[in-house]
Order: structure tokens, then C-alpha cells, then sequence
């Protein structure tokens, strides 16, 4: 069976947030952050290239389909390998190496996490269309993470959640049945992933309330 790891569930502050991103008042005045493209060698970037990329805005949706969390992000047109017919699977509200229910939904005590990226290019915006609250697992940049690293922040859903650039998420984690979002990021979307269980035999998991 793999390892479950629990992770803090904390309170979503600006002054919690400082490293990971920042909450948001209002969507159509945010900013993303851009990355300059990095250079290769000794020689530099030129001033005012490689950052031209901008941004990109699609709605970000959720939604429980028995135990198992899917989500759909219409900003990019990327598929990956945990890609499966244009929506994600977050996580789960069990141990996933159990069996899964697949139909009914029921509210979720704790959700549990696979799999984790960060876009080196931007940052990425979720704003939530409801004022429901949600839940996003974070870690501080590093390429050597650790899945106790991460933190759970609970958001109540009178704001957005800015995520800043190489900060390790997965999306954000609704406890109702669904939850859509405004979504804006990095156009370019380059994305480094880590598969938990893969690496590291363990899952992680938040509880949902505080």
C-alpha cells in the first residue's frame, strides 16, 4: 500500500500566502507575472525578448464524479500523459490504491494527491465564479521537492487565489460537487511535474475543514 502523508491545512492569508502567491480582490484587474525565457550560457537574454509570450484566460472547471476529482483547463490546449480525454484527474477522496466509488458524490473529509507541477514561464490565477470555498496544496520552489513540503490553503471563495511562478500546485481542490473558475497563466505553459507515487510511494492528503 503506499505511504499517506498528511499535509497542514492552513487558513489562506496574504501574510500565510508570502512565498506561494497572494489572494485577489477582483479578476479583470489582476497581473500575471512573466519569466524571462532563461539564457543557455555566459551570453544574455536582450532586454525586452524572451517575455513577449503573454498571457492566456479560459475558465477552470471541477467537479466529483464519485471519489475520484476531475478538472478541465480551457486557457491551454495542452495534453499530457495524465490527460485523459481533456480533463485531469486532481485527486481523490480515498486512497486511491483502494477501490474507487464511482458514481455518487458525497462530501469529502479529506482529498488526496498524486500528482504535483509548477510552470516555470508565469504565474496562474484561479477566481472563483462562486463564493464557495476551495482548497490548493502548495510548495516553495525547489526541483528537489519533498511531499511533506507541501501545504494545504483554504480558501473561503470571497477572493482569488495568484499563484506565483515555480510554486509546486495541482489545480484547486473544490469541496462541493463542482466549482468553476476564472483562469489566467503564462501562454507559453511550460509545466515541470512530479508523480508522487511514482517517486516517492506516498500519497498526500489535506483534510477539508479547518
Amino acid at each position: 500500500m503506499t505511504q499517506e502523508i498528511e499535509i497542514p491545512l492552513i487558513q489562506a492569508t496574504d501574510e500565510n500566502l508570502k512565498g506561494y502567491g497572494y489572494l485577489i480582490d477582483t479578476y479583470e484587474k489582476s497581473e500575471i507575472e512573466i519569466v524571462t525565457w532563461p539564457k543557455q550560457g555566459w551570453r544574455d537574454i536582450e532586454e525586452g525578448t524572451g517575455n513577449e509570450g503573454g498571457t492566456t484566460e479560459g475558465s477552470f472547471d471541477t467537479w466529483w464524479q464519485g471519489d475520484t476529482l476531475y478538472g478541465q483547463n480551457n486557457a491551454v490546449q495542452h495534453k499530457s500523459d495524465y490527460e485523459v480525454d481533456g480533463k485531469y484527474i486532481l485527486g481523490y477522496s480515498t486512497n486511491p490504491d483502494n477501490d474507487l466509488q464511482k458514481e455518487s458524490y458525497k462530501t469529502p473529509d479529506k482529498i488526496y494527491l498524486w500528482h504535483a507541477n509548477y510552470h516555470p514561464d508565469g504565474g496562474q490565477l484561479f477566481y472563483p465564479e462562486e463564493k464557495k470555498p476551495f482548497i490548493c496544496p502548495l510548495a516553495l520552489p525547489t526541483d528537489d521537492i519533498e511531499p511533506e513540503r507541501f501545504r494545504a490553503f483554504y480558501c473561503d471563495g470571497s477572493k482569488g487565489l495568484y499563484i506565483h511562478p515555480n510554486v509546486w500546485h495541482e489545480g484547486v481542490f473544490p469541496v462541493s460537487e463542482k466549482q468553476s473558475f476564472q483562469g489566467k497563466q503564462g501562454k507559453v505553459h511550460a509545466r515541470v511535474s512530479i508523480d508522487l507515487k511514482e517517486e516517492f510511494n506516498k500519497y498526500i492528503y489535506f483534510k477539508t475543514e479547518i
